[in-house]
């Protein structure tokens, strides 16, 4: 979808009275769909989960960015306490559980949200990888809410097009050789030999959070 079609039906859901929220990790690529609802004229809630594991980096652009696009971005914290998440010999769990790390600090916190609003929109890519590309642009989430995933067909080159265009600043972890940024336990370098997303969780059978599996309703 181009921006004024993501604009148009934003606006569309906003005429059906359907209440809408969207997130962002705050990497440089998820500065596209955040600069078009900034856009927009309507008051849609920004969510930034912050898991208290993100690069002192990542923090620094959002409120950069906040700043910039002049929107109010709202922190989501886990509702368990770092001194709880920990397993049966007291590691942390990223340590040892990565899914269930990833399940109170990601996906927990954002069903709370999706309780409360009926759009998700959600800035997920079909090129990220396998699961990403048989979604559809809409799908139905939890708690009879849709998600909304008008960036499906954009690939990389037309991210990064559009973020010279507009002048948007990158996130400083860049030019560091990190191309996909969580929490910076789960976060590498991306290697020559890897694709973009397996640089998290470098080493594990893991691709994604929960956020994108758990939070969708697949028939």
């Amino acid at each position: 979808m181009q921006k004024q079609q993501i604009l148009s039906s934003v606006q569309h859901y906003a005429q059906n009275n359907m209440k809408m929220f969207t997130s962002s990790s705050f990497q440089t690529h998820s500065m596209v769909l955040l600069h078009i609802l900034s856009e927009s004229t309507l008051d849609i809630p920004v969510y930034f989960i912050n898991t208290g594991y993100h690069f002192p980096e990542t923090i620094s652009y959002k409120e950069q960015i906040s700043e910039l696009f002049g929107i109010k971005v709202i922190d989501l914290f886990p509702q368990t306490p770092k001194n709880m998440q920990k397993d049966s010999v007291g590691r942390l769990l990223f340590t040892s559980d990565p899914d269930y790390c990833c399940y109170l600090n990601k996906t927990q916190p954002m069903e709370k949200i999706l309780q409360t609003h009926d759009i998700w929109i959600n800035g997920v890519r079909g090129e990220q990888n396998q699961f990403r590309g048989a979604l559809n642009v809409e799908e139905t989430a939890p708690y009879d809410s849709l998600r909304f995933h008008p960036m499906l067909d954009w690939n990389s080159k037309e991210v990064f097009a559009y973020i010279n265009e507009y002048n948007i600043p990158r996130h400083p972890l860049d030019k560091q050789g990190y191309l996909s940024i969580g929490c910076e336990p789960c976060t590498h370098k991306r290697h020559p030999d890897i694709d973009e997303r397996d640089a998290r969780w470098y080493g594990l059978n893991k691709t994604e959070c929960g956020l994108h599996t758990d939070l969708i309703k697949k028939t």
